[in-house]
């Protein structure tokens, strides 16, 4: 099966010889499913147990191993999925993605076939696709390793195409689909306001784009502030669901972690405005319980991102935050970035990440910000740490 790995022709010969579904082969994720019966039908827990999870169903995962049954299978032509939804679906063609990141962030290798429990979602990735939850269940794509199912409506020229799934039912119990929504351990609140004074310190790490270093800077903060003797609890507030960064949060040290998919949701693109403010403010609070001294909050992608921008701007949001960390990949970037956060009324308190990577690209950047350029790994040493956590994020 190592030819699999190969090519797309390869990749397209391999899925034929696993005697699938002749109708399921198509690589056009709009392609009818011979495969699609209507109605509903039982979904034995063998069955299930047998199945490759992904990281984004996780929480039903622990249902199904503690022996959770009477599940059944949603499907026919007149099924719409929603975002969140969980799916059974079949492994066609492997492309971009050739291995489904399990529950315990275990990079599980695909073949075609293979059934898989992943969740409906929309996805925002500017060096990989953007995709949407589609009207129905006729075959589509696997759009994120952490189990995100989508259509692509667009793609970075330098990557392979999506792996490709049919869908052979939603996952349910009486007769309703069951989502992320209701799987999750916490929930957004209606309402929630920040008291002046109130512990602790709130530090958000921004940056231009997807991969400008945001994850990685957050991290060494992380690090830093706790070989400093502080405790930091740390989240991802938005992006694509992956087990990655939560992981690489805990193993810098902090106490407690959380991201959007304990809040429920597989990806936070094309969420709402005013839901995912409160899914922001709610993790903001949640995070910040009486024996944590910092909380350190990623806010995925770059400022330009819809989401983002918005969040950004919000006097609310803003009201929370105390400290500023930017990341850029690029001097330009760097400087632009800082500039267009204190036109928002955001004072930067270091820029960090990828561009720090390059001494010529630090030099750049250097001579023209207004603001500390702080090598990422500098972050981990304490001293450095407690002076980034000490400058105010509120313009004068």
């Amino acid at each position: 099966m190592t030819a699999t790995y190969l090519s797309s022709a390869t990749r397209t010969t391999a899925a034929t010889t696993r005697n699938l579904p002749t109708d399921a082969l198509s690589t056009e994720p709009g392609a009818a499913s011979a495969a699609m019966i209507e109605g509903t039908t039982d979904l034995p827990l063998a069955r299930l147990r047998s199945a490759k999870m992904a990281y984004s169903t996780r929480f039903f995962w622990q249902q199904v191993s503690d022996g959770a049954d009477g599940h059944e299978l949603l499907r026919g032509p007149e099924v719409a999925p929603s975002a969140g939804d969980l799916v059974l679906a079949r492994v066609v063609n492997i492309g971009k993605h050739t291995r489904l990141e399990s529950p315990h962030s275990r990079r599980q290798l695909l073949f075609p076939g293979d059934e898989i429990v992943v969740a409906y979602g929309h996805r925002y990735a500017p060096d990989q696709f953007e995709a949407e939850v589609p009207e129905n269940l006729q075959v589509t794509n696997l759009v994120a390793a952490g189990g995100l199912a989508g259509r692509v409506t667009a793609q970075h020229a330098s990557i392979d195409e999506a792996t490709v799934i049919e869908p052979l039912g939603l996952v349910a119990r009486d007769g309703e689909a069951l989502n992320l929504s209701s799987l999750s351990p916490h929930h957004t609140r209606p309402s929630i306001t920040r008291r002046h004074g109130e512990r602790p310190r709130l530090v958000t790490v921004l940056g231009t784009s997807m991969n400008s270093g945001k994850s990685t800077t957050l991290a060494c903060l992380i690090n830093g502030l706790t070989s400093a003797g502080l405790s930091v609890a740390a989240g991802k507030a938005t992006g694509t669901g992956a087990g990655g960064d939560p992981r690489m949060f805990t193993d810098a040290g902090a106490q407690a972690v959380l991201d959007f998919t304990d809040f429920g949701y597989g990806s936070t693109y094309r969420v709402g405005y005013d839901e995912l403010k409160k899914l922001v403010l709610s993790m903001m609070a949640a995070l910040s319980s009486a024996d944590t001294d910092v909380v350190v909050l990623e806010i995925a992608d770059g400022i330009y991102q819809g989401e983002t921008a918005r969040l950004v701007a919000d006097p609310e949001v803003q009201g929370w935050i105390d400290s500023l960390v930017f990341a850029a990949g690029d001097a330009l970037g760097a400087t632009k970035g800082v500039d267009l956060l204190h036109e928002m009324g955001l004072q930067v308190a270091a820029v960090s990440g990828v561009v720090t990577a390059s001494p010529l690209a630090s030099r750049e950047a250097g001579a023209v910000l207004p603001v500390s350029l702080v090598p990422t790994f500098d972050l981990t040493v304490p001293e450095v740490a407690r002076e980034v956590l000490a400058r105010d994020a509120r313009t004068k």
